[in-house]
């Protein structure tokens, strides 16, 4: 284990600081440690100089060395000593060099970029407590700012990060990524009980939370694993409206070769005709109910089960082939619409387990459906299944008759086990479903958000604090998603958590 500890000499009135190591002496069959000189504290900017060990600035001869710099032979006595943790936050140095998020932060925040890193590395290595105990923090861990930042301030600076240096910041990010690679986007619901935050609205809670929400959209590399955009949304806008929004926004941030994989939650003819407008190329996840995809499993029948069809990898059987998709685009500055065929692969899948598990809940949901309707305890959203499922027949002598639609549920039950991925560029079905499953690094990043991040509800009551925390949680969420990647290239979850990986550096 390695520390920094600083000692003042009081004759000289110079801090010196050394690096503190321990060890095991087998001889003595105790613990020992060795003290290394690695630099005086500059009086006027509080900032280490590197020294030799002998007390001299690197670089410097004897001869260069003015005589009053010299250190005093005899004891240096103490009068104040530091001890702090340094490997987990040079760990986390190493990252932000080498992903370059120390370069683009400085670029985006010259004067507040190490107040974010050290807020950042705090978020990871102290995962379950509030920004709050950052001065305990501070006094216990070298990190990039080097002093405390107190809670005001911390507020304070999430209120000045701008959104015009937030997407500065994207566009670095993104530019690092390689263009080649798919995109896998994906949305979260964040509760919370604010009632002053404009975009808090009750929606779909992906955690079942019976909270207002907020929702926030990550963008991720299939191949790097890393994130390098987000956007927070109001609580009620359903995932199918935010792929404009997404389109919009990569136009502005100047990506060109985008390639995003989503699933079927973000399916709509109008984002397929808005990704096909910027000439992107996507992976998205559709439903088995659309007429090209009932045609398909109608045209394959059985044959799909073929064994030449089945993938060992992924146990499926899958098919595919190419379709005209029926692109339309208004164009209001001239009055019309165009309208012509694009060419796309549809893949279509068959999973004999996902067969059975389909009809268990098909069959549970028609019991829940018939107890609904028997005991007059009718749902609004149910409607429209009442009505195709069931045939309701009342008489004043036999009362309520509930008799199920056989025709319509074997209709239903012919498409269990399939499930259909379209691409306008993927051309593989098992190329497809490998990308395609490649999402689950958005699903797992959302669970290091809110459970080693602490954001699985908003703590701040201001539109500009809240946007401030979200972009410094972000930056995290960078850091800790390459550790995650490399923990899981060389099989360290066998041995470690993250946490236990981070508490070895420390």
């Amino acid at each position: 284990m390695s520390c920094i500890i600083k000692s003042l000499d009081k004759r000289s009135g110079i801090t010196y600081v050394y690096q503190s190591s321990s060890y095991w002496d087998k001889e003595k069959k105790a613990p020992r440690s060795k003290r290394v000189l690695i630099g005086k504290v500059d009086s006027k900017t509080g900032e280490v100089v590197p020294t030799d060990g002998r007390g001299k600035k690197r670089g410097k001869s004897k001869q260069q060395e003015p005589a009053s710099s010299k250190p005093k032979p005899g004891p240096v006595p103490e009068t104040r000593t530091d001890r702090q943790y340094y490997g987990a936050t040079y760990l986390l140095d190493q990252i932000g060099e080498k992903l370059g998020i120390t370069d683009d932060l400085k670029a985006c925040f010259p004067n507040d970029y190490k107040k974010i890193e050290s807020l950042a590395y705090f978020m990871i290595l102290e995962d379950t407590n509030t920004i709050s105990r950052f001065s305990k923090f501070a006094k216990t861990h070298r990190h990039p700012y080097g002093s405390d930042i107190p809670s005001q301030r911390s507020s304070e600076l999430f209120q000045s990060i701008t959104e015009e240096a937030k997407m500065k910041f994207f566009r670095l990010q993104g530019k690092r990524r390689i263009e080649k690679e798919y995109w896998a986007y994906d949305s979260t619901s964040i509760s919370s009980c604010s009632e002053t935050l404009k975009q808090v609205k009750y929606g779909k809670n992906k955690d079942g939370d019976k909270l207002p929400q907020i929702n926030l959209a990550l963008l991720f590399g299939e191949e790097s694993g890393l994130p390098f955009y987000y956007r927070k949304l109001a609580g009620n806008i359903p995932d199918v409206k935010t792929v404009t929004e997404l389109v919009l926004e990569l136009d502005i941030l100047g990506y060109k070769k985008v390639k995003l994989v989503m699933d079927r939650g973000y399916y709509s003819a109008d984002n397929i005709n808005g990704l096909y407008k910027q000439h992107y190329k996507f992976l998205v996840g559709a439903n088995t109910t659309l007429s090209y995809a009932k045609a398909f499993i109608k045209e394959l029948g059985d044959d799909i089960r073929n064994y030449e069809n089945y993938s060992d990898q992924y146990k499926v059987y899958y098919a595919s082939k190419s379709i005209a998709w029926d692109y339309t685009q208004e164009r209001p500055y001239k009055g019309d619409t165009i309208s012509a065929d694009r060419r796309m692969y549809l893949h279509l899948y068959y999973n004999p387990e996902k067969a059975v598990e389909d009809n268990q809940k098909r069959t549970a949901y028609y019991v829940q459906l018939e107890k609904e309707l028997t005991s007059g305890k009718r749902k609004p959203e149910h409607e429209k299944d009442y009505a195709k499922y069931f045939t309701v027949h009342e008489t004043p002598v036999r009362g309520l008759k509930v008799t199920p639609n056989n025709e319509a549920m074997n209709k239903a039950r012919r498409l269990y086990g399939y499930f259909v991925l379209i691409s306008n560029e993927v051309k593989d079905p098992v190329e497809a479903l490998q990308l395609y499953r490649t999402r689950d690094v958005v699903e797992k990043a959302f669970g290091n958000l809110k459970e080693r991040l602490n954001c699985r509800r908003t703590l701040v009551s201001s539109e500009s604090s809240l946007e401030g925390k979200l972009f410094v949680t972000f930056v995290s969420l960078i850091y800790l998603s390459y550790i995650k990647n490399r923990m899981q290239e060389n099989d360290l979850f066998s041995k470690y958590t993250i946490t236990g990986l981070v508490l070895e550096y420390k």
